[in-house]
């Protein structure tokens, strides 16, 4: 966009009582920023929703005073700014009716072609939480996923580092500008993430900092993605209110379960009851539900070796499938007296040693 047509825009986002869908209504009816805020304020009342007294707001010269500030700050840090109707804005984001009329990016993002999952979950993860999530991400590394978080304590943190750990994209989305860091022991990491991935946030440099931020940033978290997996929460938390909003954008929820007695697996527990997500047992239940294959991928190619090592448990497996050919995963389980999360796991290894793969449906066969 022009530094005209982002002068205007910052102008309008900065007006008090004006959010993203109201400016949305408005830049749609006046064609632009600029439009609006040079529109004659007869016309604008005639905009559903549009009242008297947002109108005089609208026209303080204050706002573009500030506007001009912020355009330095994002001049002098070489911030991306991305509009809500440009081709480079976030393609899941844009279909929300609340997203950031501006996103403003550091780092080196790319949203092409790929597939962006959230996780989310406690400031104050398990130990057994930490686990889950680590062996989430090292498990999907093979489909090439972008892993979303909102770069705080506990879950968010772990996600961000384990997507770096498999060289995976990782973003951070922040709840105050990109003039500083929270908290500020993650300063750590940020290099790292802007070297393979970055940080998008909807806030301004001068934006005071505010727990009510953290909401507001959600939004953003559910909206860039494909699916949210909550990995652990409490009854109330603001996980739940991430998977909230993914419901509200019909987005794909995923919830770890844990046991009754676990107060950080209330919240989950509590998901999966409401029939607000779905129960995450295996890593590998995410690519089902989503139908990723790995063919969609620059992955690189699996080929079958000519002296394969199985172990006991694989080879149990690989009879199975080599006898009954085309079988569910449920099916396969069943017959082959082992749990379903167990032989998930086994079949992700055997096809990663070129011994079978994965076809729609949930089944699978021999190579």
């Amino acid at each position: 966009m022009t530094e005209n047509n982002l002068l205007y825009t910052l102008a309008l986002q900065h007006v008090p009582n004006i959010g993203d869908i109201t400016a949305k209504r408005l830049i749609s009816h006046c064609g632009s920023a600029e439009g609006v805020l040079k529109e004659k304020k007869q016309n604008l009342l005639k905009i559903n929703g549009i009242g008297i007294v947002t109108i005089n707001e609208l026209f303080k010269t204050q706002h573009v005073k500030e506007a001009e500030k912020e355009i330095n700050f994002i001049k002098e840090n070489r911030i991306k700014v991305l509009y809500f109707e440009d081709n480079n804005y976030p393609e899941k984001l844009k279909h929300c009716i609340d997203s950031p009329i501006l996103l403003f990016q550091s780092g080196q993002i790319n949203l092409k072609q790929q597939h962006i999952i959230s996780i989310v979950g406690a400031r104050k993860i398990t130990t057994s939480g930490i686990a889950f999530c680590e062996d989430l991400v090292e498990q999907l590394a093979v489909y090439n996923p972008i892993i979303v978080s909102g770069f705080a304590y506990g879950t968010d943190i772990t996600a961000h580092k384990a997507a770096l750990k498999h060289n995976l994209q990782t973003i951070g989305c922040l709840a105050h500008g990109l003039n500083q860091i929270y908290p500020k022991v993650h300063k750590k990491y940020v290099v790292d993430v802007e070297k393979n991935g970055g940080f998008f946030t909807d806030f301004w440099s001068s934006d005071s900092f505010d727990k009510n931020n953290f909401l507001k940033r959600n939004r953003v978290i559910a909206g860039l993605s494909q699916a949210t997996i909550v990995i652990e929460s409490a009854e109330k938390g603001g996980s739940l209110v991430t998977a909230d909003i993914a419901n509200s954008y019909n987005r794909d929820v995923f919830a770890v379960p844990g046991r009754t007695t676990d107060s950080q697996s209330v919240g989950c527990n509590n998901l999966i009851k409401h029939q607000k997500a779905h129960m995450l047992t295996t890593p590998l239940d995410v690519p089902y539900i989503l139908n990723w294959q790995l063919e969609d991928h620059k992955t690189p190619t699996i080929q079958k070796q000519l002296f394969v090592e199985l172990d006991p448990i694989e080879k149990v497996i690989y009879k199975y499938l080599k006898e009954n050919e085309k079988q569910q995963l449920d099916v396969i389980a069943i017959n082959c007296e082992l749990p379903i999360f167990k032989v998930a796991s086994i079949l992700l290894t055997m096809e990663l040693k070129g011994v079978i793969r994965p076809l729609p449906g949930k089944l699978f066969e021999v190579t």
